[in-house]
């Protein structure tokens, strides 16, 4: 079957390392294993069932339901079949922690996919059909039989130096397919387990279904803790919490914007991207939406890993890297896919890697200072990174960027980008006058300057004629991301700019569908076509309502995007509000972080004593 499915339609599986997509109905089709970024080895989703799927289900069934068990990214399936009802269980054993992981050099060689049967009533048979195609589909692999280190049987897929090492009765080869059918009767189960491994090793010891599936729940459980939230808001905000931690590298810290390439915000058009990488805007958003909620260890984490990812010369800066911090990311792509609903090109590897992005300094130093105010104790060498990035900021003062939406038209001086300077020097003078940090007189005394002339600038330049902050110096046009002007303390949400912007932003970028775009395209982002509203964008238009006392205007708004959300409460970059459905890649961490920064300032708004 090659008919594309809805982005909706898929569940995140992850092991806080890798990840997969499942379909309501048992098909992944798209799994990177052992890292995020690893060229897929099922990959139908930007292709069809040639370049690789591995379905499973009940024959002659319905799927009656799915949901996540309860704090955690362990996936349940429930089936009625003709003669019986069973239970799936779809999941990445991430039990593993960073200090075992330290300890066992071993344990990031090696990812693992469990998938799990069990009969409830009658009888059911499952049926499944296999096709793994590495390099994004691209390659049939050689496909054996082989013993497992206790002598039990083993598929074995190797081609290149990834190897996949499939465990379970009932797979047979026909084609360059492995097919399979199980009976079940109720009370019995049985797993079907598939690992990665380097291809010139032995095939790895088997993993234990059902020990994996209660320890990592219990690791998943266990982090979450007791989310403070409106019970309103609980399930949505908790999934969140859970959806970027998943996508947060357990071994280096990073933190990535999505499990996904090429998901199209433009159906059938060019606009499609690879987000399998770690921004630094993004992961600093992310880090604060975590530090709001308790999760103080995921900023040592990514601290920890910006200073390796940042090491060397200060003016080599990169706005995104790798997951371990690499910086050659080259943009290619691949031909042979023809793109989720024939959107092309599909890319790998991601092209403004080379921009200057003026707001990335601004959102890191906010992250700093929210771990600052968590109670994090800052180190010599994170304050002296800090002071770095300061430097730099200094001396690419009169540099045009591409702002935050990674504009490949021509730079500009972008009105969020200034903002967002502004607040990296207010962030640096206050870490000195009200957390006591040092720094020489001489700097702080120029941080005071640079920070006021930028006010001045901006005020001056950035603000159109009809009192409304611009998208960039001189425009006529309005953008989303100036509602995160007021968050940053330059001007208070109340102030007469930001009620001209809003007002912009309400009669300009909201469509009839209530949801709100990042800009205009008209083709200043050089690129052809347009998109669909930014779910980010729509939460922080919430967030903003809610800090400017217009909390009903917020509830009202926040129900419109909640219901964006899957049934897992999963959100996509972007949703299609005419046709009802999402676009972009998926889940989007950036979709995620904003929604629990939205929720938190309505919460606050309504003045609920559980709120942060």
């Amino acid at each position: 079957m090659d008919a594309d499915r809805l982005i909706e339609d898929h569940a995140l599986l992850a092991d806080r390392r890798a990840a997969a997509l499942v379909t309501r109905e048992g098909r992944i089709d798209w799994l990177c294993m052992p890292r995020y970024d690893s060229p897929a080895a099922l990959c139908a989703l930007l292709g069809d069932d040639s370049n690789g799927h591995w379905t499973l289900g009940i024959r002659g069934g319905t799927v009656t339901s799915r949901r996540y068990l309860e704090g955690t990214m362990i996936l349940e399936t429930r089936w009625e079949g003709p003669e019986g009802t069973a239970q799936v269980i779809d999941m990445m054993p991430s039990d593993i922690t960073a200090e075992e992981a330290a300890e066992d050099p071993s344990a990031d060689e090696r990812s693992d996919l469990v998938r799990l049967v069990k009969c409830t009533a009658g009888s059911v048979e499952v049926e499944q059909q296999l096709r793994i195609r590495f390099e994004y589909g691209a390659v049939v692999p050689w496909m054996r039989r082989v013993e497992g280190p206790h002598g039990e049987p083993v598929l074995s897929a190797i081609a290149g130096g990834s190897a996949l090492a499939v465990r379970g009765p009932g797979l047979d080869a026909s084609d360059h397919v492995h097919r399979g059918r199980h009976t079940l009767r109720a009370g019995e189960e049985q797993a079907w387990t598939m690992t990665w491994h380097e291809s010139w090793t032995s095939v790895p010891r088997a993993v234990d279904p059902g020990l994996a599936i209660a320890r990592t729940a219990a690791t998943w459980r266990e982090w979450l803790g007791d989310v403070a939230v409106d019970p309103r808001y609980r399930e949505q905000v908790t999934r969140s919490l859970l959806v970027l931690h998943g996508l947060s590298d357990v071994i280096a810290g990073g933190v990535v914007a999505a499990p996904t390439t090429s998901l199209p915000e433009d159906f059938g058009g060019e606009r499609n991207w690879d987000y399998r990488y770690c921004w630094l805007r993004d992961a600093a958003l992310s880090l604060e939406a975590l530090l709001t909620h308790g999760h103080v260890e995921a900023a040592i984490g990514w601290r920890d890993w910006l200073l390796r990812a940042m090491a060397g010369d200060p003016e080599h800066l990169q706005i995104m890297y790798g997951i371990s911090g690499e910086r050659w990311l080259p943009e290619s792509e691949l031909s042979h896919l023809r793109g989720y609903e024939d959107s092309r090109p599909v890319r790998v590897g991601n092209g403004a890697v080379t921009q200057y992005q003026g707001d990335v300094i601004g959102e890191v130093m906010l992250a700093f200072a929210a771990m600052r105010e968590a109670g994090l104790e800052e180190t010599t060498w994170s304050w002296s990174l800090q002071r770095t990035l300061l430097d730099f900021a200094a001396s690419h003062l009169r540099t045009k960027d591409q702002g935050l939406w990674e504009m490949r038209g021509e730079p500009g001086y972008f009105t969020h980008s200034r903002v967002m300077t502004w607040a990296a020097f207010d962030c640096g003078i206050d870490a000195v006058e009200r957390a006591g940090l040092h720094a020489k007189p001489e700097f702080v005394a120029t941080w005071r300057q640079v920070r006021d002339e930028l006010r001045e600038e901006i005020l001056r330049e950035g603000v159109g004629p009809d009192g409304a902050f611009t998208q960039t110096y001189g425009s006529g046009e309005v953008d989303a991301s100036l509602l995160q002007i007021s968050r940053t303390g330059f001007v208070p949400p109340e102030d007469p700019r930001m009620l001209a912007t809003v007002r912009r932003i309400e009669q300009e970028l909201m469509t009839e569908g209530g949801l709100v775009l990042r800009y205009r395209t008209q083709g200043q982002d050089g690129l052809s076509g347009s998109e669909h509203p930014f779910l980010a964008c729509c939460f922080w238009l919430v967030e903003y309502y809610a800090s400017a006392g217009r909390p009903e205007d917020a509830r009202t708004l926040l129900e419109r995007v909640l219901a964006c959300g899957n049934d897992l409460m999963l959100f996509s970059e972007e949703y299609d509000d005419a046709q009802g459905r999402m676009a972009g890649n998926f889940p989007q961490a950036f979709s995620h972080l904003a929604l629990v920064r939205a929720v938190d300032s309505l919460c606050l708004a309504e003045g609920d004593p559980g709120s942060r």
